[in-house]
């Protein structure tokens, strides 16, 4: 079978299409035939060698999730079958998605509704569940609570704009660095879109608030980007921790919480799907029943064969993504 490789940690170029042979299930495993592969901002970090939170063993097949159909099922696997339509999510242990063939824990596997078409439903949990559960389990954002979401005109940022107003946000403020991606948040739903790459963007969060700042802040940058976001968040504001993109540490000292009771709080999907993985599949139906209602909407900006996952990887790693990327093994390389 084909899939992308990753022989060594480095740029875009380092993704190579070979033949490998096609897994087999072991005991709780599915084998699933992929029909797409969403392309993650996770899938880079971990391309790069990056920990997240560990460094990805190599050589490795990327690619967090993806939809498909049931090829074969292990010993033990009772409750799928050949031919179900499936989401799969993968660790990040380097047997992932991008392939035309993924083994995949049957706890990580979650039968598909008739409704959903794959391309949409590879995009549901690193960008959809992480979205969901950052606001409600996460942030606890309560009906007339505002928040603050960074890169709102990416894929989680996407998600977590539409989804804030389902819950009920009463104000959704909504970062981008271009004026450009600043538009599209505010067309995705966004009350107010600012400019998050200026030094006095927690300022602009508190004067939209009344003064007040966000009740909850997602953060997804990491470094000064951390400090700026503990200056933008309310008295008993939650702050959710997502990401690193920064690569840098931040000078948090837990004193600063105190005097507004304040709380940090960390956000990494894998670990839902492995220590509760009844909730995390559960955030899924939520979200893909909204999917389903079209009260949210999934934008893919692009498909492509397996042998374009350098260019989605680019198109991401440049921040012009203004929506999903999607592999499909199915589809011929020009």
């Amino acid at each position: 079978m084909k899939a992308v490789l990753l022989h060594a940690y480095g740029d875009a170029e380092a993704l190579r299409v070979e033949e490998v042979l096609k897994p087999q299930p072991g005991a709780d495993e599915v084998l699933i035939r992929i029909e797409a592969a969403s392309v993650n901002y996770a899938d880079i970090v971990r391309r790069r060698g990056d920990p997240y939170p560990l460094r990805t063993p190599l050589p490795a097949i990327l690619g967090s999730e993806a939809a498909g159909v049931v090829d074969a099922v292990g010993e033990g696997v009772t409750t799928l079958h050949p031919g179900d339509r499936v989401f799969a999510f993968f660790g990040g242990d380097g047997l992932g998605g991008y392939a035309e063939y993924a083994l995949a824990g049957v706890d990580n596997v979650i039968k598909l509704d008739p409704r959903l078409d794959f391309d949409v439903a590879s995009t549901l949990v690193v960008a959809g569940v992480t979205a969901f559960q950052m606001l409600k389990d996460a942030g606890r954002l309560k009906p007339g609570e505002s928040v603050f979401i960074p890169g709102g005109a990416g894929g989680v940022g996407n998600y977590a704009i539409q989804l804030a107003k389902i819950l009920g946000a009463g104000c959704v403020i909504a970062g981008a660095s271009t004026p450009e991606r600043r538009q599209q948040a505010l067309a995705r739903g966004a009350d107010h879109a600012i400019d998050s790459t200026a030094d006095d963007w927690p300022r602009e969060v508190k004067r939209l608030t009344g003064g007040r700042g966000a009740d909850v802040v997602l953060d997804m940058v990491g470094g000064a980007f951390f400090d700026q976001a503990l200056a933008a968040l309310a008295p008993f504001g939650r702050l959710v921790v997502y990401g690193t993109a920064s690569r840098k540490p931040s000078s948090f000292i837990a004193q600063r919480l105190m005097p507004m009771n304040q709380a940090v709080i960390g956000y990494y999907v894998s670990h839902w799907f492995k220590a509760r993985p009844d909730q995390a599949q559960k955030a899924f139906d939520t979200v893909a029943g909204f999917v389903i209602e079209q009260r949210l909407h999934v934008e893919v900006a692009g498909r492509l064969p397996l042998e374009g996952a350098t260019e989605a990887h680019r198109i991401m790693e440049a921040r012009q993504a203004t929506g999903k990327y999607v592999l499909k093994p199915s589809l011929t390389a020009p």
